[in-house]
């Protein structure tokens, strides 16, 4: 199931994950106010993604984007890459379910690894903001929407291959 917290938290229990040693040393860069990698997202166009390749198969999708309200949110899960993702700017709710509970509104698409499940309200809710990284596994469910009125939203997803 997921793990939340701040990114020595985070480090601490995925320590004997060798997968996850990339991932982790690039969101703590991008946790830092003056780094290369901050700058990069902070300069990153609202609405656009821009994807860097990280080590052992990772790679990160730097985001700025306005939150959305839940109702134009959807709830996903993945099966190639697991998620590791930092904000780095704004706040949004991030919810969390196993998949094993929801039912698929539209099936695996391999290209995308993308799987949508249809609205699910019996969630566990993150309060997603800087310093704070959520991980997301296979087996869960996640969205992330809105605190209230939309805000600018700055952050990075780091997709972690699964094998």
């Amino acid at each position: 199931m997921a793990v939340f917290g701040s990114l020595s938290t985070v480090r601490a229990q995925l320590a004997l994950d060798p997968r996850f040693k990339a991932a982790l040393d690039y969101v703590a860069e991008a946790q830092q106010a003056d780094s290369a990698v901050r700058r990069r997202i902070n300069a990153v166009a609202v609405g656009a993604t821009e994807r860097h390749e990280l080590a052992g198969g990772a790679f990160a999708l730097e985001q700025a984007y306005l939150s959305k309200p839940r109702a134009e949110a959807f709830l996903e899960s993945h099966i190639k890459y697991i998620d590791v993702q930092a904000v780095t700017a704004g706040e949004e709710i991030q919810e969390v379910v196993d998949i094993a509970r929801m039912t698929v509104d539209v099936p695996y698409n391999a290209e995308r690894d993308l799987i949508k499940y249809h609205d699910f309200r019996d969630t566990s809710l993150i309060s997603a903001r800087e310093g704070l990284v959520a991980v997301f596994f296979s087996v869960d469910g996640h969205i992330s929407r809105a605190v209230g009125p939309a805000v600018l939203v700055r952050k990075t997803v780091v997709k972690v291959p699964v094998g």
